[in-house]
């Protein structure tokens, strides 16, 4: 079996496990004792957010917009579902966020009281509430379009995993973990990322209707995930330059990918 010949569904699940698996990626440098500055660190998350951003317009919204006009045509319709599949997958994350008890490397706790639970656990949710969008949106784009649709959300959600999982692992690492155990649970919170995938792919595959909704709903997932959460982890230790260099340069290489690959 090759890639043109597989099923938008799994290729969907290949990207999104891909993509996850570079979260593990990302998190090897603690195995080897070396962990980059803080200002690094912000950078590099800057640079996730800019990907995302990216990506949220160019391979979500703007084919979201196109899919309605074709299935709708011209006039207000297909902008006004864009707009409240957005808002409905900022509302999504949100009620993840409010629902799931979970915790936050510099926030601290949020969700329901969960005091039974433990530390580790608690981060394992938050960090899933957070890869879960992104797997989605692989999933939606390799099942709208196949490889042309997928291939620049994968490549660039995996990039901007490699930060994030360093991220992860060096936070617990601050907890008192072992590299070891660090590096593993960083590891294990990109898996979250082929189920959205599978999920997202499934969906659009064998329900076209649904295919404008659901890349604008990705969409929003991913812009909720970063305000909420990368933004201000990057801005919160006085690296707001450095985090904004990244977030260009993120944002300037998914757009170049979108155009080349898509």
């Amino acid at each position: 079996m090759t890639m043109e010949t597989m099923s938008p569904v799994m290729l969907g699940f290949l990207g999104s496990l891909v993509a996850g698996l570079m979260t593990a990626a990302g998190a090897l440098p603690v195995l080897f004792g070396r962990q980059p500055s803080r200002a690094v660190r912000d950078m590099s998350l800057g640079f996730a957010a800019g990907v995302m951003i990216a990506a949220s317009f160019f391979s979500l919204i703007i084919p979201s917009l196109a899919a309605a006009e074709e299935i709708f045509g011209d006039g207000a319709l297909p902008a006004a579902i864009a707009c409240i599949s957005i808002l409905f997958g900022m509302g999504g994350v949100h009620l993840m966020n409010e629902l799931l008890p979970h915790e936050h490397f510099t926030l601290g706790r949020e969700g329901p009281e969960a005091a039974s639970l433990r530390r580790v656990w608690l981060f394992i949710i938050a960090i899933t509430i957070h890869n879960f969008p992104e797997g989605l949106a692989v999933g939606v784009g390799f099942g709208a379009d196949g490889m042309s649709g997928g291939l620049p959300l994968a490549i660039g959600i995996g990039l901007q995993n490699a930060p994030e999982g360093l991220a992860v692992a060096v936070a617990l690492l601050g907890e008192g973990y072992s590299k070891f155990r660090a590096w593993g649970i960083a590891a294990l919170t990109g898996l979250v990322e082929p189920v959205g995938g599978l999920l997202g792919a499934g969906i659009i595959t064998y329900s076209e209707p649904l295919l404008p909704w659901g890349l604008a709903f990705a969409a929003g997932a991913m812009l909720y995930v970063i305000s909420h959460e990368i933004i201000p982890e990057t801005h919160r230790s006085g690296n707001q330059n450095k985090a904004t260099f990244g977030l260009a340069i993120g944002l300037v290489v998914m757009l170049f990918l979108d155009v080349w690959l898509g």
